[in-house]
């Protein structure tokens, strides 16, 4: 299993019971950095401070409080969670059974994979099979992490998937948007563009072409190599124009049907390493831990 396991429990399906555990299929594949100080690479540490005596705490001393209104402090510890009245803290309960379409995109938040007991294989099975055969979501209750979530349960590739949703008072209303009225022939053409770039969904086709430059550009930096980066694009002289849509789209159409004729790039090499900014950029990929061995012989000598 790629995840650890976030939640155990069992699916409450009228009489029939589902030990289930609840695994997070998705993962967050974002660059993360740390906090340095930049003259002398020193880590940067967020420490946990009490505000009235100025000690720092350690996790075990720290308890969770809700402010009210008037100011005054509910200071709430484990206890009071363990024994709130909540029958999805180990059930996930069903409450009905939708149709998918019904359901707005906008209210999933995440998604997780349900993955029976031994015990419980046949029963899942079984919920399964009945599930997708009837084309139908189920809608559930599930706890998580001290928070009671409403929930969808749908097949994906032979197994559940528990989609997380946010309440209907946590969606926020749409905005207000200036009002216009295309034309028709506007629309039409607009249309036949769409028609031009539909294609079936491959999600193999997309990357993030962001988080593989952002990669290179540290892994170059961390061998001493420069980072080139193209020019930005001159913006056009004298100020914006009128878009003609008519002619953006036409224009867009025909762009489309030459794409969808000609054969895919080869991906672009990147620029050799620019031999005079090899020293630069090795001198400021310099470890932290340099810089700390620095500081402390400092103290030493002085």
């Amino acid at each position: 299993m790629p995840s650890s396991k976030v939640w155990s429990g069992s699916i409450s399906f009228g009489l029939v019971n589902v030990p289930v555990g609840l695994y997070s299929a998705t993962e967050d594949k974002s660059v993360h950095f740390h906090r340095y100080h930049e003259e002398d690479g020193g880590r940067i540490r967020q420490k946990r401070v009490c505000e009235v005596d100025g000690e720092e705490l350690a996790t075990e001393d720290i308890a969770r409080g809700y402010e009210l209104p008037d100011g005054d402090t509910v200071v709430m510890t484990d206890a009071d969670f363990e024994g709130l009245p909540v029958p999805t803290l180990k059930a996930i309960t069903v409450e009905a059974f939708v149709p998918e379409e019904q359901i707005d995109p906008i209210m999933f938040s995440s998604s997780y994979y349900l993955v029976p007991d031994k015990a419980g294989a046949r029963a899942y099975a079984l919920l399964r099979d009945a599930i997708e055969k009837a084309g139908k979501t189920a809608l559930v209750k599930i706890a998580i992490r001290e928070r009671e979530r409403l929930a969808a349960i749908r097949v994906r590739e032979e197994i559940l998937v528990l989609e997380t949703m946010y309440w209907p008072d946590e969606i926020r209303p749409a905005v207000d948007i200036p009002e216009s009225d295309p034309k028709r022939d506007e629309v039409a053409a607009a249309q036949a563009l769409i028609d031009q770039m539909t294609v079936d969904f491959d999600p193999e086709q997309y990357t993030d072409h962001y988080r593989e430059a952002l990669l290179e550009a540290i892994e170059a930096k961390a061998k001493g190599r420069e980072v080139i980066t193209p020019p930005a694009p001159k913006d056009d002289e004298g100020g914006a124009k009128v878009l003609d849509l008519m002619a953006a789209l036409k224009a867009s159409v025909e762009q489309a049907k030459k794409t969808r004729e000609e054969p895919p790039a080869e991906p672009k090499k990147r620029a050799p390493a620019h031999p005079k900014g090899e020293k630069k950029a090795a001198k400021s990929a310099k470890p932290a831990k340099t810089a700390k061995t620095a500081k402390s012989a400092a103290r030493k000598s002085a």
